[in-house]
């Protein structure tokens, strides 16, 4: 699906929202500079053959991975990139990372986390070169429960950089590569347990702007291959366990998101019915999701809807006896599997290192836990209102042209007091408000009335003209 939009620049949002896009020369040397402060204190795991699987072009390689079969099911072995072993405490890198908190990711540009010669250089697994990493080794039964995992740094040498176009290709055809043959096994068995936790999975197709030859762009809304899925499983997998550990242990730094209101999830409901798909009272909304086509106009507007469940996430120190579970995970989880794109998990993994291995977790990360906290919460409202930015001013300048003309709309909820509606419509997908209270749950005619790029405001209007 494809929606094409001339000429868009997203260089205004950035300078509006105040997202750092450069850095000085002087960090730039820094990160060149910087070398692995743990060396000779890793096992070396260079035998085993990992890969990485990521978008297209993708050259900040957080993770890699290789599962084998094991005599009780299989093994599973997860490399994340161990970025804390260039940035020293204390250090300008260091610095400037607490103040950024996170990559931002413009859609023509992403606002780095960290300097490329870090990102998508000494510190990414990229292949045929040996990096330090943090591995994690995961036994499972046969139902792809955990039976034990165990997390330790080591030498890592990547096999190969694959994509998910590539994957999935080699899927199709029974052609998967040695190491990730049996990640579709894995990832189905783990998708499993996600459905008994009653867990939240957001299937979003991704979005990128692909620039073209005459200075305009292509917003390309690409399909969401099972792949994906089963590749996030075993993130959520390590996560899920990294959060277990330090609950355990009564010290860390969790991910946690408060279940959803019964009015959201009522709501939720009612929209998905307006939609056309049937939702009884009395099914879990996980599984309803877990089969929703997310790569189809509704059930890309089924999951954008659902995201408003999901509101409210933040961080939080694991206190002894005192611990927040994620609802839309179904269990405690820490973020630890992308240390070049987010801050806390940097920190949250240094906290798995020292207790795995019975040591006392470093001055210099529980000492900044409560401040890695408040900068993931200020970056994460800071990346999310940039996506909207963003968003919205996509969509309007798509639909600049057609100020005046009818859509087809379905009508997801309808105020007759307030005299609004929520719409959605199906080409090009939007998700918008509409003047007027048509019936909830009918396709109708609206009007565009608006579509303003200065304001990044799309509005429509019933009845249609």
């Amino acid at each position: 699906m494809k929606l094409y939009a001339a000429p868009l620049n997203f260089r205004g949002i950035a300078e509006e929202f105040g997202v750092p896009t450069e850095f000085p020369a002087e960090l730039h040397a820094e990160a060149a500079a910087a070398e692995d402060r743990f060396a000779g204190q890793r096992r070396d795991m260079r035998g085993v053959p990992f890969v990485t699987i990521d978008p297209v072009g993708s050259r900040d390689l957080d993770q890699a991975v290789y599962i084998e079969r094991s005599a009780t099911g299989y093994r599973v072995l997860y490399a994340i990139a161990d970025v804390a072993a260039f940035i020293v405490p204390g250090s300008a890198l260091e610095a400037e990372s607490l103040r950024r908190g996170q990559t931002i990711y413009l859609p023509d540009e992403p606002a780095r986390l960290h300097p490329e010669e870090l990102s998508e250089g000494s510190a990414s697994l990229l292949p045929d070169v040996d990096r330090p990493a943090v591995v994690w080794t995961f036994d499972l039964d046969l139902a792809g429960e955990v039976e034990e995992f165990h997390v330790e740094r080591a030498l890592v040498r990547s096999h190969a950089r694959l994509d998910y176009d590539e994957v999935h290709g080699d899927y199709l055809r029974g052609e998967m590569h040695p190491s990730v043959t049996l990640l579709p096994e894995v990832g189905q068995l783990r998708e499993v347990s996600a459905l008994r936790r009653r867990a939240i999975n957001l299937r979003l197709p991704s979005q990128r702007v692909k620039s073209l030859d005459d200075g305009t762009y292509e917003l390309i809304v690409e399909p969401r291959h099972e792949v994906m899925d089963w590749n996030s499983e075993i993130s959520l997998l390590t996560g899920m366990c990294a959060g277990q550990l330090m609950v355990h242990h009564g010290q860390g730094l969790l991910r946690i998101l408060r279940p959803a209101t019964p009015e959201s999830e009522a709501q939720f409901r009612s929209e998905v019915r307006a939609l056309g798909y049937e939702l009884p009272d009395d099914r879990p909304i996980g599984e309803f999701l877990q089969f929703i086509d997310a790569d189809t106009p509704r059930g890309m507007a089924v999951m954008r809807e659902a995201q408003k469940l999901l509101r409210g996430s933040g961080y939080a120190r694991v206190e002894a006896g005192d611990a927040e579970v994620h609802a839309g995970i179904g269990g405690y989880y820490a973020h630890v599997t992308a240390p070049l794109r987010r801050l806390v998990d940097r920190f949250a993994t240094e906290y798995c290192l020292a207790l795995c291995a019975g040591r006392e977790v470093p001055e210099w990360v529980a000492g900044r836990a409560d401040e890695v906290i408040a900068v993931m919460q200020r970056t994460s409202a800071l990346a999310s209102s940039v996506d909207r930015a963003s968003l919205d001013l996509t969509e309007a300048t798509v639909l600049a042209p057609w100020v005046g003309h009818n859509f087809d709309a379905v009508i997801l909820s309808s105020d007759r007091e307030r005299d609004q509606a929520r719409i959605f419509v199906a080409e090009p997908p939007v998700l918008a408000n509409a003047l007027g209270h048509p019936e909830q749950g009918t396709t109708t005619k609206v009007s565009l009335i608006r579509a303003d790029r200065q304001t990044r405001d799309v509005a429509f209007a019933w009845p249609a003209d």
